[in-house]
């Protein structure tokens, strides 16, 4: 049963096309007119497995916080399309991620009540002098809204602005390779409602 999605998203702001597979070996293909965020999604194919493919086109001349906020939007909303009804998955999944002087936790429930727990530095510099640190946050709220997760992510400490969004995302990348494997041992949905 193929664990696939394609996710087109356009606003007058920003077109947004994501093609993924769940059961992948982590291939990527990114454009999204912004090279950190290009890195960042890049990494999160390779260490989730999920073959992804991005193609963003956005107003990056005002700023770059519309082009990341849908691009999270569109990659839940292709999540949470791949999964379907969710039968067999773990549903849970949890990373500790280093990254150099960095330990972040990222936790997720793909429980289909979205909620967004962050915590990390307000006041992170930018990274390379055009990427503003606030943004991670807006790419996890879009996605953990549009994938219907419950998730929360944390830098327990660290110090380096590139480290600390990059062990977000592997954290994610790791957290989400679990909760979306399938589990023989699971007989239906994972849930004792019965939907998720």
């Amino acid at each position: 049963m193929s664990r696939s999605a394609l996710v087109e998203r356009h606003t007058v702001e920003t077109q947004i096309r994501i093609e993924l597979d769940l059961d992948g070996s982590g291939k990527a293909s990114v454009n999204t007119g912004i090279p950190f965020l290009d890195h960042m999604l890049n990494l999160f194919s390779k260490h989730s497995l999920i073959d992804l493919q991005v193609e963003a086109t956005g107003d990056i001349e005002v700023d770059f916080h519309h082009t990341v906020e849908d691009c999270g939007i569109t990659l839940g909303q292709a999540v949470a399309k791949a999964l379907g009804d969710k039968r067999g998955i773990r549903r849970y999944g949890f990373a500790y991620l280093p990254m150099d002087e960095t330990l972040a936790r990222v936790v997720v429930d793909l429980s289909g009540r979205p909620f967004l727990e962050y915590r990390a530095p307000h006041h992170a510099a930018p990274i390379g002098g055009h990427f503003e640190f606030q943004l991670v946050e807006e790419f996890f709220r879009g996605f953990a809204m549009h994938a219907g997760a419950n998730l929360h992510a944390e830098i327990l400490y660290g110090r380096d602005s590139h480290h600390l969004a990059e062990a977000l995302f592997k954290g994610l990348a790791r957290a989400l390779d679990t909760a979306c494997q399938v589990d023989p041992r699971v007989s239906g949905v994972p849930s004792t409602k019965g939907v998720l």
